[in-house]
Formats: C-alpha cells, structure tokens, sequence
C-alpha cells in the first residue's frame, strides 16, 4: 500500500515485451509519487520465442507465460484488465470496453500488432490469425481438442505467411497434430506471396528452412497471394486449397484506435516515435514494439526489438515524469534469429551465416528459459492482514464526483441524494419490514472500478440471504491522500464500480460519508424490503434437508497468496469474476423451491456459517467434503502451506465438528475455514424440491453450484456437524 501521495499517473497499455521491462525497472527503482497502471487484455502475457515450442507441446503454458499480477505487485503498479479501445487526447483519458475511462498524465503503448486481413475477403471472418497470441492459443486449444483420432478423412491445415513466424508456425503445428493423429493423415500447405520463403533471412537460411519445410511434407506454394478465404478452402490466382483450418501470419497491421485518436501514425497505421520512443505528435505519449515506428530508424516487426526497447523506454518514462531530459536511443541493426522446426532441432542466422542441428534449439532453449527468468517474480514471505473486513474529502471534489456519476433514483425515498440535509430518509411499502445491514473492507485488489463492484456485491449478500430486495444505500468511501485531481479520479472510479452494481439492482444511492486513509476502502449501509412471511433465515433448517452452496469458495487463500506474489493472475480473474457473481437469482431460487434457511458464506468461513445455520436451527449437518466447490488454485496453495490470516480464528469453529481428528486427515479439511469475500449463498433446501432447485441454479449462471450436505437429527452428544 503506498505512502506517498500521488502527483502523477503514468499508464502502460499493453502487457507487450518492451513494457515488462518497463515494470521491472520500476521495481527495482520506484518512481515516488507516481503511480503506475497496466491494461492488459490478459493476466498472463506470452513470450512470442517460445509460442512456438508451446504450440508444438514442448513447452507448458506456465513455461511461455509471464503472469503479469505478481510482476505487476512487484513494481507496485496496478493491473487493470480490459481491453482498450480508444484515448482522449484532449482530456488524457484511456477509454476501455468496460470500464469508466483511466486518466493519464503520461502514457506508454506496447500492445503488439495483428496480422493483415482486411483486405482479403473472408479473411477476418474464416482464418485465425497468429495474433493477438492470447486469443489464438485459446482458439488453437479448441482445434486441437476437437480433432478426432478416428476420422478417416485427412485434416487439412493451410498456414498463409511465409516470413519466419509463418514457417516456424507451420513446422510447430505440424509436430502437435501429428502426434494427436498417428498414421499421417493431415495435410500441410504453406502459401505465401513471396517468390520465397523468410524474404529477410540470408539465402542459406532460405535453403536450410526449405530442405526442412520439404522433408516435413509440408507444400510450399510461393508467389500464391491469397485472393479469398472461404470456408473450408483458400483461393489463390492458379489454384484453390482446401482447408479445414486457416492460420493467418502475414504482414503486420495496427490497432485502428491508435490513428483515430489523433495520435501521429506512418503510412500503416502504426504510432509513430522519435528516438526517444516519444510520439511525434503528443509529447506526453510513449510506443515501443510493433505497435510503434521508429520515424529515423525503421525495423522489422520483430520481438526481438521490443525487448532491446524495454530499458530505453522506461528510462525515458522515468525521465518524463521528472521533467528531465529524454535520452535517444538506437536500436541494432540486425539480430541473432533462431527458428525451431517442431522437433527440438532449429536453424541460427545472422546477417550473411547461417547454421542448423539439435545443438541449436538448446541453445535457443537456454535463452529464452534465461530471458522469462527475469520476469517470474519471486514470492515473498510477507506477512500481512488480509484486505476486506480523517479528513473529509473535500466538498468539491465529492460534488464533481456526483455530477459525473449521476446516480439513479427510486421510489420510496423522501429526502436523498439530491437534497441537502444531514439525513436520508425512507418509506417502506406497505406490507413489507426493513431490512438493513452494513459491511466495509480495505481494498485486497490495486483496481479501484473493480474493488467498488465486488465490496458492492458484498454488501448486498446479507439482504439477499435473507430473502428480500435490496432497495436504498448509503456509502462510505476512504481514499488515499494525494493532489486533488488524483483524489477525485480515485473516488471516481470506486464510485462507478459501486453505483454500476447497485443500479443493476435497482438499488438507489442516497447519501454516505468519505474520508481520507492511508489505503482504498469501501462499505455500504444497505436498505431492503421483505415480505415478512417469506423472510429466509439461519434457523428453521428441516431434517431430511440438502445443503446448496451456489458459488465455490477459495477467495481468502487466493489474495492471501496474491500478497505473496504466490497466485497466478488467471487464479485471481477466476476468483473475481465469482465474486462479482450477484447473488439475487440464487435467492429467488431459494424461495421458489421452499428453501427453510439461507446465509451468504462470507468472513467465518463455510464451517462457520454451516455452524450458525445449524445452531439456530438445532440440528446436525453431515458435510460432503468431496462436493464442495472449490475456486482453481486454492487447494493448490493451501497445499503450499499458504493461508488467509483470518484462517486460525476460524479454525477455532472445529470444535462443533463430530469427527474432527478424522475430517482433520482428508486433503480438503482445511479449505473449510477459509474466509470469503462475496460469497455464494448457502440454502437449506428440502429433499423433493433440491435437485430441481439444483438445476434451475445451474441454468441461471451458478455452474459450479452444488449439494454439499444433509440436515439430520441433533445427536444427544450435541454435535453439530460432521465431515464425510
């Protein structure tokens, strides 16, 4: 959490190669009181050297991935996940796909590039081009897992492109498919529009690549510009290919946002830099890798020059922010290229040699091992609280913040928001009781927009777990201290995530309290209505009831390890997206199938709460273990010995459980006291009505829904629970 107040924002956009060294600059030398954000479409970036060894299945996924959550905690940034689609020059703002926009005062853009389609009819629509990477490795895993052993037909892969990564593509293809279907049915066409193949190698690496290309059986068909993609064929001048898959590697094109936001690009849409990495037309604007076109020194489109980028640019970023001179920077003029050929076998070339064997794609292998070493960070041993359960901001900035956010209106208020007293006030429908609860957390995640969203859809759990409909809130927001403009962006985008879920339930903001705190926090005092006939509570559990749990649990151990940069980045996305899962459809469920009891499963653990439910109701619950659902990684780090801080008070609860030195033998015992931030609800639900409430639950977005447990009897020794 930082200390210093915030006086500038620098925001990199893109997760690209030059910008991971940016980061790991900053860790090693911090920028006070700047503050760093990251948007990235993915929480893991991949290394373009070895996409080619995964897509062969020499390497895993973890093996060509950098996770950019730890690295990003390392530097002290913040990570925001979402895909960017536009920038206000004017207002220095990003604008993303879904999120408000994020505010700049200086910026860096490294996303990459994709390949060029548009201009060949059907292209966009039947190829799959190798970039955004991200997106092609999701698409080629479901390629890949449909592709059937047993089909007596031939599967046919066309790769258009025949630079260096269109033929190392081809070649790591080749060895994946061919090993998932024995016998030599595929089949394998390269088609490029070149006379030869990798045009800006040297001619013996052209020979050496070809002789390869041929003893693969692989078919080469140069000078063949591709006219058309249809279906399950490409068309060229001469001839038509059929196809079953159609992999894209052609010359490089950039995102179109670039251009229409007024920044200065080259003939090809790509930004364009001075040799400080500086945008020639907005000062404040920084690129690097192939999103960026150096004006005095034009490269190709190559990894390898986003890597040489990296130092400069965050030199430049660094000095930037200071008001210090800008350094320029020239990049080499030619490289060390290293072309694996599927096999763990690959070509060298450099300037006018080239050289082949075994020997070469270990000596590729060293290096890039060596180079993704640097970027996987280290865990810590840090011990700290676990996030989630002054000064006034000023006036000012509350009610610009206001102005902005618009909040929603509803009836049944008669003094809120837009009046100017101390005190909300509110009318309860007739027929119907209040019901009001309160929770509050210190932020556990860098993102503000996201951190409002998940602590709303908290805070809205207790009035679902009771049956009834939220109607009103008041919020209270602490924000870290830092230069007006900073504060109120902040506040902001807490705000926007907070209001955002609030008005998707119809729920009204009508008053609150902010202040100033050494870190992000956000509560909310929310108002709801109820029959009071239909009210769902803890007690009232009936024997012969199942146990429901509508979401897995897992969050406390997740961010517990996300504190130690011991959490993969797709752990933690996971474990974000279930919490911002509302729990209102689970609750209409409830009440639909008769449910006797309900409670959300926060801070005390599933334990902790199974206890309360059957206290108040006087009755034992037999816990399936096995059934429980649980988030991806979390038994994995608790395994590891990785714990949330709250987990030995929880513990205390073993008390209540019947068979607790054998529960406390099985793998999964201690997920049981693992504390959660917006949890699932917990329902009691009876025996004839649970497998339909099941698959209503299921239907409705709760996939990982699930009976975890039965309700019997009160033994006479009084114990409450039991694990099987």
């Amino acid at each position: 959490m930082r200390n210093v107040a915030v006086s500038k924002d620098l925001v990199l956009v893109g997760g690209g190669h030059s910008h991971l060294a940016v980061l790991k600059a900053f860790a090693m030398r911090p920028l006070g009181g700047a503050r760093v954000t990251l948007i990235s479409k993915d929480s893991a970036t991949p290394y373009s050297g070895m996409l080619p060894g995964y897509v062969a299945g020499h390497y895993s996924f973890d093996d060509a991935h950098i996770d950019l959550q730890p690295l990003c905690q390392f530097a002290g940034a913040r990570l925001f996940l979402d895909r960017v689609t536009g920038i206000d020059l004017e207002n220095r703002r990003i604008l993303c796909a879904q999120r408000p926009p994020v505010a700049f005062d200086f910026l860096s853009i490294n996303t990459g590039s994709t390949p060029a389609a548009d201009h060949v009819p059907g292209a966009r629509e039947f190829a799959l081009p190798v970039k955004p990477v991200g997106r092609f490795i999701e698409r080629w895993e479901e390629i890949v897992a449909r592709i059937d052993r047993k089909s007596k037909e031939p599967f046919r892969v066309v790769t258009v492109g025949g630079g260096a990564g269109g033929v190392e593509l081809m070649l790591s293809i080749q060895q994946r498919i061919r090993a998932k279907i024995p016998g030599g049915r595929s089949e394998f066409h390269l088609v490029t529009a070149s006379e030869t193949i990798l045009p800006t190698h040297n001619s013996g690496a052209q020979r050496r690549l070809a002789k390869i290309l041929t003893a693969h059986g692989i078919r080469v068909h140069l000078s063949s510009p591709v006219t058309a993609v249809e279906r399950d064929h490409v068309v060229c001048p001469n001839e038509s290919i059929s196809a079953d898959v159609v992999l894209w590697v052609t010359n490089a094109s950039a995102p179109t946002w670039i251009r229409e936001s007024g920044l200065a690009t080259d003939k090809n849409g790509f930004l364009e830099v001075n040799d400080c990495l500086q945008s020639t037309s907005h000062p404040f604007v920084f690129g690097a890798g192939d999103v960026a076109s150096a004006v005095n020194h034009p490269r190709p489109k190559s990894g390898v020059f986003a890597v040489r980028q990296g130092m400069p640019l965050a030199e430049n970023l660094s000095r930037a922010l200071f008001e210090q001179p800008l350094k320029p920077f020239t990049p080499q003029n030619d490289f060390l290229s290293l072309i694996s050929t599927g096999r763990k076998y690959a070509v060298a070339s450099r300037g006018g040699w080239s050289l082949e064997g075994e020997w070469v794609w270990r000596m590729k292998d060293w290096i890039d091992r060596r180079w993704m070493r640097q970027y996987q960070v280290a865990p810590t041993e840090i011990k700290m609280r676990c996030g989630g359960c002054a000064a006034k901001v000023g006036s000012n900035v509350l009610a610009r913040v206001l102005t902005r956010l618009k909040p929603m209106t509803t009836s049944g208020v008669m003094i809120g928001l837009d009046a100017p007293d101390d005190a909300a006030v509110i009318t309860p429908p007739p027929g119907k009781v209040c019901i009001q609860t309160i929770d509050f957390f210190r932020s556990f995640i860098d993102d503000p927009y996201l951190f409002g969203k998940v602590a709303a859809n908290h805070c809205l759990g207790d009035i679902f777990a009771m049956g009834a409909e939220p109607h009103s809130a008041l919020a209270l927001a602490l924000i870290p201290h830092g230069l007006l403009g900073k504060t109120e962006e902040e506040l902001f985008q807490l705000m926007t995530g907070g209001l955002e879920v609030l008005s998707a339930h119809n729920t009204a903001l009508i008053g609150g309290h902010t202040g100033e705190a050494a870190e992000l926090g956000f509560g909310l005092t929310v108002n709801g209505f109820a029959d009071p006939n239909r009210l769902l509570r803890k007690g009232g559990m009936k024997l012969g009831d199942r146990l429901i749990l509508v979401k897995p649990i897992g969050t406390g151990v997740l961010f517990a390890a996300d504190m130690q940069r011991r959490a993969k980045g797709a752990w933690i996305s996971g474990a974000i997206q279930n919490m911002l899962l509302s729990n209102r459809g689970a609750s209409a469920c409830f009440l639909k199938y008769n449910a006797s009891a309900c409670t959300d499963v926060t801070g005390f653990g599933l334990l902790g709460h199974v206890g309360e439910m059957a206290k108040a109701s006087r009755a034992h619950v037999e816990i399936m273990l096995a059934d429980i659902p649980v988030l991806v990684g979390a038994l994995e780090l608790m395994d590891a010995g990785i714990f949330s801080s709250l987990q030995p008070e929880n513990e205390r609860q073993k008390t209540i459980i019947a068979n607790v030195e054998q529960a406390s033998r099985l793998g999964r015992y201690p997920i049981l006291f693992d504390p959660q931030t917006a949890g699932g609800l917990l329902g009691s639900v009876p025996e004839s009505e649970a497998s339909n409430c099941l698959t209503e639950l299921k239907s409705n977005g709760y996939k990982d829904a699930a009976i975890i447990g039965t309700v019997r009897e009160l033994p006479n020794d009084g114990a409450f629970v039991s694990i099987v």
